[in-house]
């Protein structure tokens, strides 16, 4: 189930102001979705924050909270805390940092005439939490203060620009396919619409992008295309035939076969399929296929700096 982002109850505290459409709301009542807070600060210029969001309005229910993966539930957790810096007063969020011993407390709020967030279930909710987390130290999005002997965090640089869902989302997205590992192509080309959630056509531009690169080392007409163009580029040395302009003549017979047979294969499973109909993708797969076409880049691009100093090399 999918929870829609919702703002709770959120009040304007000493120095803040409410920027429209908040304007007409006063003290006590809900805030409508968007709505923001101005921060004054000392220079005269406003800090814009968003109204506090509980965890409850961005999941109500704990069976639905409890049945998250721990990445989407990090989503959620991440919302909750970047929305603290907007509420005045709370024991959370103290000069920039966050308490955590101070958030478990207030997700159990033991306190006399107060009941916890999600009831009978809190305990389970908050060890989930606490998962979430872990989840966001490693990331790197909630950073441990070493100044403080007591848990205090900040919030990364990259953690207070995710201030929605679909922020988190497409850091979530990024963190499956890391940009800086794949070849130049697939990032300048394909990555794009793989962040943009447009799986199928990523994995087409990725796997044309390497029939392109192909035709171009091989030195190919632009009407020899797919399988028929793998197949002569990479072509095995066989009695009399010569080995075609990209294969590896130091390897075994077998495994010139191999490498021309894993680019044809490849073109035949990823890049014919796409071309002719939908093929749904979720984005873990998307980027293990992505990563795939831009591995055969890489070898394109060595096999085409190998033959060219072969060839400079020549009498």
């Amino acid at each position: 189930m999918t929870s829609r982002l919702v703002f709770t109850n959120a009040i304007a505290g000493p120095g803040f102001r409410l920027s429209p459409p908040c304007s007409a709301i006063r003290f006590g009542l809900v805030f409508p979705r968007g709505c923001l807070l101005n921060r004054i600060v000392n220079d005269g210029r406003y800090h814009t924050l968003m109204a506090f969001r509980s965890l409850s309005s961005l999941v109500p229910h704990a069976s639905d909270l409890l049945a998250l993966e721990v990445e989407e539930l990090a989503g959620v957790l991440l919302a909750n805390l970047n929305s603290y810096e907007g509420m005045a007063g709370n024991s959370v969020y103290q000069n920039g940092l966050i308490c955590q011993s101070n958030f478990v407390s207030a997700l159990e709020q033991t306190g006399r005439g107060q009941k916890p967030e999600y009831g009978g279930k809190q305990p389970l909710v908050s060890r989930a939490l606490m998962e979430a987390w872990a989840w966001l130290e490693r990331e790197g999005i909630l950073i441990r203060d070493p100044n403080q002997p007591a848990p205090w965090f900040f919030i990364s640089r990259r953690g207070q620009g995710m201030r929605s869902q679909q922020d988190f989302e497409a850091y979530r997205k990024a963190s499956l396919l890391p940009k800086s590992q794949l070849h130049p192509l697939i990032a300048t080309k394909v990555y794009p619409a793989f962040l943009r959630g447009e799986y199928d056509t990523a994995i087409f531009q990725a796997f044309r992008e390497i029939e392109v690169a192909v035709r171009a080392a091989a030195g190919f007409p632009a009407d020899l295309v797919g399988v028929n163009l793998m197949r002569e580029a990479l072509r095995p040395v066989k009695n009399t035939a010569p080995a075609g302009p990209l294969t590896d003549t130091l390897l075994p017979v077998a495994e010139q076969e191999g490498m021309a047979s894993l680019f044809a294969g490849a073109i035949l499973l990823y890049k014919n399929p796409q071309s002719h109909r939908n093929v749904p993708a979720d984005a873990a797969d998307a980027a293990e296929v992505i990563g795939f076409a831009s591995h055969l880049l890489r070898m394109v691009d060595r096999r085409k700096a190998e033959s060219s100093a072969k060839q400079s090399a020549a009498p």
